[in-house]
């Protein structure tokens, strides 16, 4: 049985996450916004975008 290998990278906020050398995924906490088939194109599609910031949940704020 083999062991998953993960590679995961920071850029502007959003992860950048590979699994088993697989696609490359650009996600958020909660979204995935786009997969593709090299870190280069990965990485060029999170420069793209603006910067990120987790906003706290809306039953956070209320409290």
């Amino acid at each position: 049985m083999s062991v998953p290998m993960l590679n995961k990278m920071h850029m502007n906020g959003y992860d950048l996450v590979s699994v088993n050398n697989g696609p490359w995924r650009v996600c958020t906490k909660g979204d995935r916004l786009g997969s593709f088939g090299s870190r280069e194109e990965a990485l060029a599609f999170a420069a793209s975008l603006p910067g990120y910031k987790s906003r706290p949940s809306k039953q956070a704020r209320s409290q």
